[in-house]
């Protein structure tokens, strides 16, 4: 009896430690898998000045995974009664992340290009006492150097938030040479309003949401 009984209790504390054990080494793995980096994200922007549009990031494997170069994109379209315009909006460039996971407080530093072609409606073409209205078509490239802050969450769906600044030369008003009816005419108008355009650069301010891997 004492020899089933002392068996028994063997058993039992075996079978105990061995949970233990696994359960351990279970929560290690769990501990381990949270810190891998994902070193691949593809997602959406939405705010200015790219207003929506696609977002790639590559979290370089070596210098401990601080490293990430970044590109985004996005297309949109102003339309009022006297503006019409097409905007394209590139950025890249490099985040540093403060953690060796990929993801967490980062900062980031890149060149952006907005690119539009403007078509101003409404002119008033005047010739010989002749007067009409007609629309002229005109191109604004702003290219800045951005920097910003941000935050990024880890796992297979991932958010981010941006805010920053992208520093560049913004023109007071455009000047251009429009032609109607046979009537050309040189024209001063002001830039239209872009979101988060100022006087010496434009405003970053954004949300990312995504997939990494």
């Amino acid at each position: 009896m004492k020899k089933i009984i002392f068996s028994t209790i063997s058993l039992f504390a075996f079978l105990l430690s061995y949970n233990t054990n696994a359960q351990e080494n279970k929560i290690n793995e769990q501990s381990v898998d949270s810190i891998k980096a994902k070193y691949i994200s593809i997602g959406a922007k939405i705010g200015v000045p790219n207003v929506i549009g696609g977002s790639a990031e590559i979290i370089l494997p070596f210098l401990g995974n601080h490293f990430a170069p970044f590109f985004d994109y996005s297309g949109f379209k102003i339309n009022t009664d006297d503006i019409e315009s097409n905007l394209k909006y590139i950025e890249y460039g490099v985040n540093f992340y403060f953690s060796k996971k990929g993801h967490g407080f980062y900062v980031g530093a890149g060149q952006a290009v907005l690119n539009t072609d403007i078509t101003f409606k409404n002119l008033e073409f005047s010739e010989a006492g002749i007067t009409i209205k007609g629309s002229g078509a005109t191109n604004l490239e702003l290219k800045t150097t951005n920097f910003k802050l941000g935050v990024k969450t880890g796992g297979r769906f991932y958010f981010r938030f941006e805010v920053g600044y992208g520093i560049g030369e913004v023109p007071s008003e455009l000047n251009f040479t429009a032609t109607s009816s046979g009537i050309t005419q040189n024209f001063s108008e002001e830039i239209p309003a872009i979101p988060g355009l100022g006087t010496s650069g434009v405003l970053i301010g954004n949300i990312g949401f995504g997939i990494s891997f």
